[in-house]
C-alpha cells in the first residue's frame, strides 16, 4: 500500500503522523512510504532520517496521492481538496464538535478512521491514552505558569511553601488525562481534588494515591462548590466521539476568585466550562470574568517529539493492519478499530459523533 505522512500545518502543531522508526516498520512490510519534506523537524526528525529508513520525501502533492493518509491532527480546511474518493485517513478527527470537517469528509467520499474511538477490550481508548497522558500532565504546567502574577495569575505557587497553604486544584474526570493531571500536581505539591460520575473510579483513584487525592462524586452542587474556591480547574471529560458536557456554567466562572485558572483539555470535543472556546499555541489564553482560560486544542504540540514517539507506538499496528489488509478487511475482522471509523462511503458511521451532528447513523456493517 502506499501510505503518505504530510506536514501538519495547524498553528504550532510541530508533531507528525510517523517517526522514522514507525516508517522503516513499514516498509520492512513492503510498503512504500511518502514523508513531506519538513514534516518530521519540528520533533526533531529531519528529512535524512526518513530517507535513511527508505521512505520517499516528496512534496505536499506527492503525498496526498496515497491510498491511506496517517496524520496527527484533524484535516484542516485547506487541506479538504487534497483528498480523493475511497482515501484512508487515519488520525485524530474529533468531529463531534466540527461538522464543517465532517461535511467536507463526506462530500469527499473520504474513509476516516479516528484515533479517538478506536477501543480495546474494557471499553478502554488505546490512541487517545498516550495524548491524554501527555495532556494531563502538561495540563498543571500551563496552569502553574498562568497563575504566575505576571502572566495575569492570582500569584500563588502551585505546591505553596511551609507556612503557606498550596494552591487548590479541581480536576473534573477521573480518566487517563485526569488522573496524569492528578500526579503531576500532587507531585508539584498541590492540594487536589478529583471529580467523576464512577464511585468503582474514584475508589481506585483512592488506592492508587494513598487517600492524598480527595475524591467527589460529580453532582452540580459539588461542581460548583469546588471551583468557586479553586485556584485552578482542570477540565478532563470524555464521552468518547459525543461532545463534551458543559459541567462549568457562566454562572459558576463568574463567581470564581479573579486570577484562578481553567484549563480545558476537552476542548477538542467542544470544551466542558460554558466558557471555553477554542486557543492555540500562538494565543493560548483569554480572561472572562477575571478568570484566565488556557483552551488550546493541541496541547501535546508543545512537546512534539514525546508526543510523536509516544502516538507512534499506539498507532502503528493498526495502520500496518489497514496497510497489510486492506481497509473493508481489517475492519471486519477488528470490531475495535471499527470503532474508530467515523466517515464510510459518504455516511457517519459512529453513533456518538451522527448524535452530536444531528445526522443519520449508517452502521458500517451495512454498508460494508
Amino acid at each position: 500500500m502506499r501510505i503518505g505522512v504530510p506536514k501538519e500545518i495547524k498553528v504550532h502543531e510541530y508533531r507528525v503522523g510517523m517517526t522514522p522508526e514507525g516508517v522503516k516498520e513499514l516498509i520492512d512490510d513492503h510498503h512504500q512510504v511518502r514523508v513531506e519534506s519538513g514534516a518530521g523537524i519540528g520533533a526533531g526528525f529531519p528529512d535524512a532520517t526518513y530517507r535513511d529508513v527508505g521512505a520517499v520525501v516528496t512534496t505536499r502533492d506527492d503525498v496526498f496521492n496515497s491510498e491511506m493518509i496517517v496524520k496527527v491532527k484533524e484535516p484542516q480546511p485547506e487541506e479538504y481538496n487534497f483528498f480523493k474518493r475511497g482515501q484512508i485517513l487515519f488520525t485524530y478527527l474529533h468531529l463531534a464538535a466540527d461538522a464543517p470537517q465532517a461535511q467536507a469528509l463526506i462530500d469527499k467520499g473520504v474513509t476516516a478512521i479516528a484515533y479517538e474511538t478506536v477501543t480495546a477490550s474494557g471499553g478502554a481508548l488505546p490512541l487517545l491514552v498516550p495524548m491524554s497522558e501527555v495532556a494531563g500532565r502538561m495540563s498543571v504546567q500551563v496552569a502553574a505558569n498562568c497563575l504566575q502574577q505576571a502572566n495575569g495569575g492570582r500569584g500563588v505557587l502551585l505546591g505553596g511553601v511551609p507556612g503557606v497553604a498550596p494552591a487548590n486544584v479541581v480536576i473534573l474526570g477521573g480518566g487517563v488525562a485526569g488522573t496524569h493531571a492528578a500526579t503531576i500536581a500532587l507531585g508539584m505539591g498541590a492540594d487536589v481534588s478529583i471529580v467523576d460520575k464512577s464511585l468503582p473510579r474514584l475508589r481506585e483513584l483512592a488506592a492508587r494515591f494513598n487517600g492524598r487525592l480527595k475524591t467527589l462524586y460529580s453532582t452540580a452542587s459539588a461542581i460548583e462548590s469546588l471551583v468557586s474556591a479553586a485556584d485552578v480547574v482542570i477540565g478532563a471529560v470524555l464521552i468518547p466521539g459525543a461532545t463534551a458536557p458543559k459541567l462549568v456554567t457562566r454562572e459558576m466562572v463568574s463567581k470564581m476568585q479573579k486570577g484562578s485558572v481553567l484549563v480545558d483539555i476537552a476542548i477538542d470535543q467542544g470544551g466542558c466550562f460554558a466558557t471555553s472556546h477554542p486557543t492555540t499555541h500562538a494565543d493560548p489564553t483569554y480572561i472572562v470574568d477575571g478568570v484566565i482560560h488556557y483552551c488550546v486544542t493541541n496541547i501535546p504540540g508543545a512537546v512534539p517529539r514525546t508526543s510523536t514517539m509516544a502516538l507512534t507506538n499506539a498507532t502503528l499496528p493498526y495502520v500496518k493492519k489497514l496497510a497489510a489488509l486492506g481497509v473493508t478487511r481489517a475492519l471486519l475482522e477488528d470490531v475495535h478499530l471499527a470503532n474508530g471509523l467515523n466517515v464510510y462511503r459518504g455516511e457517519i458511521t459512529h453513533p456518538a459523533v451522527a448524535e452530536s451532528l444531528g445526522v443519520r447513523y449508517s452502521p458500517f456493517q451495512a454498508a460494508a
